[in-house]
């Protein structure tokens, strides 16, 4: 069973983890995924949205930019409002995750990342391979395990729609 996406660190204890997520979009429609797999097995493997756990008493909005620039090294922002909103649960790194997970809509005209690793935690740089921007159309005919794993068609309805009036709640996923 795959992960809903990497922790932020080593130190998640459990509970509820509020985490803040990105839909990062270029001036081409191309959503940026990071791809993720168990740090002890390569092939147990999917993608998944920039972003990771609230730290100290950084808002939601601050936590998506940092975990954007640590992952990606991408500055050249515009965050936009929150899409959606998900509860999930699913084992990463030998323990369960439980998170309370925002999607931000952002927008960037920087299309480079920099090389994995270089803002990741230890337990991040064992479990991230790279990064990959996504035409709507190459996401909806993806193999690979996305998550969360609507993400196709959630993007076509941001794409020929805009971003909903106010956060849309999706369902729980339980991996």
């Amino acid at each position: 069973m795959g992960a809903e996406a990497t922790p932020a660190g080593d130190t998640y204890q459990g509970g509820l983890r509020r985490v803040a997520r990105v839909v990062l979009l270029d001036p081409d429609d191309r959503i940026l995924l990071l791809h993720g797999h168990e740090p002890d097995d390569p092939a147990d493997d999917w993608w998944f949205t920039p972003g990771g756990g609230v730290e100290g008493d950084e808002t939601r909005e601050e936590a998506a930019r940092r975990e954007l620039l640590e992952e990606t090294g991408i500055t050249d922002v515009e965050l936009g409002p929150v899409l959606w909103r998900r509860r999930c649960s699913f084992p990463f790194a030998g323990r369960r995750w439980d998170q309370d997970e925002w999607y931000y809509l952002a927008r960037t005209r920087q299309t480079a990342t920099v090389a994995v690793g270089a803002g990741l935690t230890e337990l991040e740089r064992r479990s991230v391979a790279g990064a990959r921007w996504w035409t709507c159309q190459e996401l909806t005919g993806a193999r690979e395990t996305v998550y969360p794993t609507r993400l196709a068609g959630l993007l076509r309805t941001l794409l020929d729609e805009g971003p909903p009036a106010g956060p849309v709640t999706l369902d729980t996923e339980i991996v």
